[in-house]
């Protein structure tokens, strides 16, 4: 087995069976308890694998003998056809986990191979691609280590680790300054970051010492104009309306961050198969 990745969470495997199997699996019960089976894990298209980890988590709760032998790597790309792995146990235990296994195992490669698309797209420019917090509930932890097995990186994981001003924020303070000013009092010891929208923002929060600076939906000859102005006082991440199309140019005008909600909002399942066979 890899080495399991402090995002996987046992009480959550606990809690994904408990949602398909709940009292137990009905139909697996016309296969006898003692049956024995073999199967192996098929990719139906382009791949980046992420998830071993949770996929072999379910199967060992349900038969802790089942220890997968996989072809590819974590993080590693597999053509369309490509066997990922070969398992064997308990029939019982590979039917009634098999859903499970392959729900969390084409989510997390889905993720990730969107993740390699991004970080391809703005190699050697020296740009961090980064997700949000628009995850899947129950999901975030473990898509967000999907998103660095695919190549690009994390922001803050929720509201805790992290300050994000944003307009609301703003209103509420009463400005830019007091905003910043105030996060400072209450948590020195976290990145202050702070969204604006234009350039009487920008010089606000540059001069209230904001340590990163998010320029929301500014055209792109704006971006160079506000990495100019920054001068390197702050980090700059530039959010919204982001995609594979359009990263490239973006990441040329020498911002640092660019975050993108697609990363695991827009999420596209791999297209998986499990076969099994019953030796004769």
């Amino acid at each position: 087995m890899n080495q399991v990745p402090v995002e996987l969470n046992l009480d959550d495997i606990e809690r994904y069976l408990s949602e398909d199997i709940g009292s137990g699996d009905l139909t697996a019960d016309v296969v006898p308890a003692s049956a024995f089976a073999r199967a192996g894990v098929v990719t139906r298209e382009p791949m980046v694998l992420c998830g071993r980890a949770w996929f072999e988590a379910v199967f060992r709760r349900l038969d802790p003998a089942i220890e997968p032998v996989w072809f590819v790597e974590e993080g590693g790309e597999a053509s369309a056809g490509t066997l990922l792995c070969e398992l064997e146990g308990n029939a019982r235990a590979l039917l009634s986990g098999e859903r499970t296994a392959l729900n969390l195992l084409q989510t997390l490669s889905g993720t990730a191979t969107v993740a390699r698309l991004y970080a391809r797209a703005v190699a050697g420019t020296g740009v961090k691609v980064l997700d949000t917090r628009k995850t899947l509930p129950g999901l975030r932890l473990a898509q967000k280590y999907a998103v660095r097995c695919g190549g690009c990186h994390n922001h803050r994981a929720g509201l805790y680790d992290a300050v994000l001003i944003k307009e609301n924020h703003i209103v509420a303070a009463g400005s830019i300054g007091e905003a910043v000013a105030m996060a400072r009092r209450l948590h020195p010891d976290v990145m202050v970051e702070v969204e604006v929208e234009n350039f009487a923002e920008l010089e606000q929060a540059l001069t209230a010492g904001a340590d990163r600076i998010m320029l929301d939906n500014f055209e792109r000859n704006a971006l160079s104009n506000a990495v100019a102005v920054t001068a390197g006082r702050a980090e700059l991440e530039v959010s919204g309306n982001i995609d594979l199309e359009s990263i490239r140019a973006v990441a040329e005008t020498g911002v640092d961050f660019i975050s993108v909600g697609g990363l695991t909002k827009h999420l596209r399942a791999i297209d998986l198969s499990m076969r099994i066979v019953f030796p004769g």
